[in-house]
């Protein structure tokens, strides 16, 4: 084998391939950072790199490969620049071609991947690499989040040595059963694409297969390549062409003209119709083509929690959330629809009320998605194309039609009175009971209204699970279609702080505030580290509960009276009812370098968000609500089991009305009405 030259990665050696094309040495750990370096992505003749950059935690498995090769990068990049008459002058900074930000938990670093590429509308992604054992299987919860939310992020973890020339390794899980199985197997149900590369040959093949999932709308998700530690570091002769500008192009599926003419004919059939908007309606930038659609035809559009900001919240066709956190408005309208017209929505449960929103009779479902396995649900006149695509079709085929007068009205009535419900909500005379003193506190709605009010229309809130996204889902008065990024097709504990770095840094020219709760906080607030070193601005409202809010409020529904929710001392009983546990969040967010501003009153929180906005650094906001205060009613339901048997009142009672809800669910399946038929 040629010796390895010195320059950039390595440098040409002068070896040829076959067919007589130049290489160039670099170990595999380099040539995949040149390559991800040189990716990029095209829609609608815009071009874009498409990897921001490269997110990491080095041990054993890849320090000396990626973290070398990351390292080389970098160093070469910074060199190449001060060597240019373009990088001269003292304020110039040059970017390497593939930033590297150091994480603080591997999870956390998926979920910052995840933020930012879904602010990108998945044009933009990040890797993510870990070490070996620990450290990749700390991704797999991440990895499953960016999969269920269809969120392009490259995973490279660590693997053990190809060779197995030292087995077993540190960290090195034994199965007595399989030789080639390791840890990182675990990634294949939760990734979209996975491949492990024992031989350099192979790297190639491997990231043109993650390449072509993360760049599908269809197919995006976790890409992830296991690389094995002694491979991240054995060296190769790279054909030059592999290391090209690649340009990717972002595809916009045309729907079929007979299909769309059917979809456009069912639709022009209601009397009732009902857009339920899917966050495929922004990632494929359709939200000025729905306005317009809406406004013609003036068929009232509800939003999933992905899909929320495809209108503006006063826009006169919005009747916002819908589904089991939904507004009253929006699932009025759904149980009467007749026709249900689904767009870049993958109908979850919370979007269906589990499958009690829409009720009518007779109601036929259009899905207008990329993806087929969405299309196909409920039974649904199957539309697969893109989103922006579908509308502006379906805007010139029903060009002569609109619904009627009072149906408009109705549109019109019921999200007014919403409105003046959301009002009430955020009032801030609506006060509760701090639980660990005692004293008068606010309620969560009112901290919302508080935040929504004094932030600004292009601000972004920012959230993922507990009782807060529900709440947000209901009464946030979203002005931006980029305005509102809850993530709730994993509703993962611990999203929301490293979710928020990663939307920051996909918009440095607007205010991102975390609304989290102090369970979730609890899980993850390791990347405020990251913020603090990376110098990003993050506004963190830390809601204190002292407890799960949320599962606290669902427990008690089902009967099961809040058991296991609340932070508690072990009473002389021996159950976790005594006296409430001194946590100081406050503290604890000053002790990893935030700027801490606590509140107590309605006053003292809005002056805290001034405050906050003005600063220039990552502020936590720290207020006690009262947790047994909840939001308004959306009228609907979520289909949690409760215990058939029991000898508790309080299940007895539930299960009751479980049976009630449960009469009412239906499962949207109409065999009189295949695709193609129109009955």
């Amino acid at each position: 084998m040629a010796p390895i030259n010195s320059g950039r990665a390595g440098g040409v050696t002068g070896v040829r391939t076959p067919h007589g094309e130049s290489t160039v040495r670099l170990t595999v750990s380099q040539a995949t950072v040149r390559f991800l370096a040189n990716q990029y992505v095209e829609r609608d003749g815009e071009r874009t790199k498409f990897f921001a950059g490269c997110f990491g935690i080095f041990g054993h498995g890849n320090v000396a490969g990626l973290g070398q090769a990351l390292l080389q990068n970098e160093i070469d990049d910074v060199e190449a620049a001060g060597a240019g008459s373009e990088a001269s002058g003292p304020n110039r900074r040059r970017e390497p071609s593939l930033k590297y930000v150091l994480g603080r938990n591997e999870q956390a670093m998926v979920h910052s991947a995840v933020g930012y590429a879904r602010m990108k509308d998945r044009l933009q992604a990040w890797a993510v690499t870990a070490s070996v054992g620990p450290g990749a299987t700390n991704m797999l919860t991440g990895a499953a989040l960016a999969t269920i939310n269809r969120i392009p992020v490259l995973l490279l973890p660590a693997d053990t040595f190809a060779t197995r020339a030292t087995a077993p390794v540190l960290q090195e899980l034994e199965l007595p059963s399989s030789g080639d199985v390791t840890v990182n197997d675990a990634f294949k149900p939760v990734s979209r694409y996975f491949d492990r590369v024992w031989r350099p040959e192979q790297l190639p093949g491997a990231l043109l297969g993650a390449m072509r999932v993360l760049t599908d709308p269809a197919e995006t998700g976790a890409a992830t390549v296991a690389i094995p530690q002694d491979v991240q570091a054995e060296a190769f002769d790279w054909p030059e062409s592999l290391f090209a500008q690649r340009t990717w192009h972002i595809s916009r599926p045309l729907p079929e003209r007979r299909v769309i003419a059917d979809a456009a004919e069912i639709i022009a059939s209601a009397k009732r119709p009902l857009i339920v908007a899917g966050g495929g309606v922004i990632y494929s930038g359709a939200t000025e083509s729905l306005a317009r659609f809406c406004e013609r035809t003036g068929i009232p559009v509800g939003q999933s929690q992905a899909g929320k900001g495809s209108l503006p919240y006063d826009h006169p066709q919005s009747v916002g959330a819908i589904g089991s956190t939904g507004t009253t408005a929006a699932n009025a309208l759904a149980a009467e629809a007749d026709v249900v017209i689904g767009i870049g929505t993958r109908y979850s449960d919370f979007t269906t009320a589990s499958r009690t929103a829409f009720t009518g009779d007779g109601v036929r479902f259009v899905n207008i998605n990329v993806a087929s396995l969405d299309s196909v649900k409920h039974s649904g006149y199957s539309v697969v194309a893109d989103a922006r695509e579908s509308i502006d079709a379906l805007d010139e085929l029903l060009a002569d039609y609109q619904v009627d007068a009072a149906y408009r009205e109705r549109v019109g009535t019921l999200a007014r009175e919403w409105d003046d419900i959301v009002e009430q909500a955020y009032s801030p005379t609506a006060v509760g009971t701090n639980v660990a003193t005692g004293e008068e506190a606010l309620t969560q709605g009112s901290v919302i209204g508080l935040v929504n009010e004094t932030s600004d229309p292009r601000d972004v809130v920012v959230c993922a699970a507990g009782s807060m996204p529900g709440d947000l889902h209901k009464l946030w008065r979203t002005r931006d279609s980029k305005g509102y990024h809850v993530e709730y097709g994993y509703s993962c504990m611990g999203y929301e702080v490293a979710g928020g770095l990663g939307v920051k840094m996909a918009c440095p020219d607007r205010d991102v505030f975390v609304m989290v709760g102090d369970g979730s906080y609890l899980m993850m607030a390791t990347e405020l580290v990251t913020a603090v070193q990376e110098n990003l601005k993050v506004i963190v409202v830390l809601v204190q509960n002292h407890g799960f809010a949320s599962i606290g409020s669902l427990s008690e529904s089902l009967g099961s009276q809040r058991f296991g929710t609340n932070y508690r001392y072990r009473g002389d009983n021996g159950r976790l009812e005594g006296g409430t546990l001194p946590v100081d969040l406050a503290a604890n967010a000053a002790s990893l370098g935030a700027d801490v501003i606590r509140a107590t009153s309605a006053a003292e929180f809005t002056e805290a968000i001034k405050k906050a906005k003005a600063a220039e650094v990552t502020t936590v906001i720290h207020v006690e609500t009262d947790p047994m205060i909840g939001a308004p009613d959306s009228e609907s339901w979520w289909d949690v089991p409760v215990s058939e048997v029991s000898t508790l009142d309080s299940t007895q009672q539930a299960y009751e009305v479980y049976a009630q809800w449960k009469a009412v669910q239906r499962p949207y399946f109409n065999p009189t009405n295949p695709q193609g038929e129109q009955s």
